[in-house]
């Protein structure tokens, strides 16, 4: 027998055994697959027996309605609910009208950046699949809502919990534009400088950005309603969860009557003017800018008496280690005399700080809204932004045809910005605060109540009474 035929003889007793392992194989996956949809009926079937315990003791269905429970996941260990509750009135003046319950989750470590230095968006998605697990243990709810941006949740309450499932979207985990910084290797805090310089790394985060926005968006297509807190937000949601026909914009609650009482006067008589930033000392906040330009217009000696207050809130130990990089940064400068730094302050003292000040600062490239922005404007303060994102979109924006603030993009641009402000005669800041002031109405709780109630109203009658 000759080599060829040795060769076709092997091949065709290759094929029998592979054809004969084939219908085993075949029954084998199938077992599997009629396994594993059997254990998600059950995992299902079982949330939803603890669901309609927990109905036929409190009798109600859970959710934001005034007759019915309204339940909070939170992550904050180490403290009560009252203790919660009297940090959200002291830091941002919110009080609640009602009794609320808190779930205490031990394992948001899970979704903490920290714990993935590298593939931060996919750890933390991950993480936020077992940590919504833990939550569908402690409780299950009717009605859930996103608001945190763990959309890779959203499946899982919907499809295990049995839950009707919402999302209020602040800022998209993905977006075309963290796309557009890594294909045209821009170095930004979210795309470090070693991998902007490398066409090899380049081409991979862009791959591994296109898989998630994928996921994201398989994930987020998940939910029976969609809020989003911007037109900016509603572009980039829109593009990913492609769900139109269950996607409003619904803009966050700014608490602007606690700054109405503050008055509108001329400020001609101000020996110094203050520049007031607020905003957590995260990177994306780009304070590093806003001490850069300030630098700039005290160099060029044209404004006068001049001071920046920086305040803002500290998550963690890396936010404080920002805020000693940052206090560095006006030592190298020679400024650090003229800024202040003020931590975590409750809200009277910031109310404070807003009256005194003369311009509101904002720096974040692509800020979803800017309720620190709004908050400056109510505050009779001449907003100086960020050309970009909600701010431009949908803050300083004319109201009635007239000017609410100033737009900047760079360290040459906020200088300029700066010194037009102050050379203002005192009479036109005032118009432009009194209009800053009147169209951040639209922006109030009131607002954001009617409109939040109106967008939930389709998903609420779905609910069992």
């Amino acid at each position: 027998m000759s080599g060829h035929d040795q060769l076709v003889l092997c091949l065709c007793e290759l094929t029998r055994l592979l054809w004969k392992l084939l219908l085993p194989l075949v029954v084998l996956v199938l077992l599997l697959v009629a396994v594993a949809v059997l254990l998600v009926l059950a995992v299902r079937f079982w949330l939803q027996s603890n669901r309609s315990a927990r109905r036929a003791r409190d009798g109600r269905p859970t959710s934001r309605y005034v007759d019915i429970n309204f339940v909070v996941y939170t992550g904050d260990l180490g403290v009560t609910g009252q203790q919660i509750l009297d940090g959200a009135r002291r830091r941002f003046n919110i009080v609640l009208p009602r009794p609320v319950q808190f779930v205490f989750l031990r394992h948001r470590l899970l979704v903490e950046p920290s714990l993935f230095p590298h593939f931060t968006l996919l750890g933390q998605s991950v993480g936020s699949i077992f940590l919504g697990w833990e939550a569908l243990m402690e409780f299950v709810p009717d009605l859930y809502i996103d608001s945190m941006g763990f959309a890779f949740t959203l499946p899982l309450f919907r499809y295990l919990g049995g839950c009707s499932v919402g999302s209020y979207v602040h800022y998209p985990t993905i977006s075309t534009d963290m796309l557009s910084v890594v294909r045209e290797r821009n170095p930004r805090f979210n795309n470090a400088d070693y991998v902007s310089n490398s066409l090899f790394l380049s081409a991979f985060k862009v791959v591994y950005y296109c898989l998630l926005a994928l996921l994201y968006g398989m994930a987020g297509s998940c939910s029976d309603l969609v809020m989003v807190n911007s037109s900016w937000t509603l572009d980039h949601i829109l593009s990913l969860w492609r769900a139109p026909n269950r996607t409003s914009v619904v803009y966050p609650p700014c608490d602007v009557s606690a700054f109405l009482d503050i008055p509108l006067e001329e400020d001609g008589d101000k020996k110094c003017h203050s520049i007031v930033s607020i905003g957590q000392f995260r990177p994306e906040k780009d304070h590093r800018l806003q001490i850069r330009a300030f630098k700039k217009v005290l160099d060029r000696g044209r404004t006068g008496p001049l001071k920046l207050v920086l305040i803002g809130g500290c998550r963690n130990q890396e936010d404080e280690d920002r805020v000693l990089m940052l206090r560095g940064l006006c030592q190298e400068l020679g400024v650090a005399d003229r800024v202040e730094f003020k931590l975590n302050v409750p809200f009277e003292e910031l109310k404070r700080e807003l009256g005194d000040a003369t311009i509101g600062l904002h720096t974040m490239w692509n800020e979803h809204f800017g309720i620190g922005i709004v908050e400056c404007m109510a505050a009779g303060n001449i907003i100086l932004a960020h050309k970009s994102g909600g701010p431009k979109m949908d803050i300083v924006v004319p109201f009635e045809g007239a000017q609410t603030g100033f737009l900047a993009d760079d360290e040459d641009s906020y200088a300029d910005a700066v010194e037009r402000i102050l050379a203002l005669p005192p009479a036109a800041r005032l118009l432009i605060r009194s209009n800053a002031r009147q169209s951040v109405a639209r922006f109030s709780d009131q607002e954001f109540e009617a409109c939040f109630l109106a967008a939930m109203e389709p998903l609420m009658g779905t609910l069992e009474r």
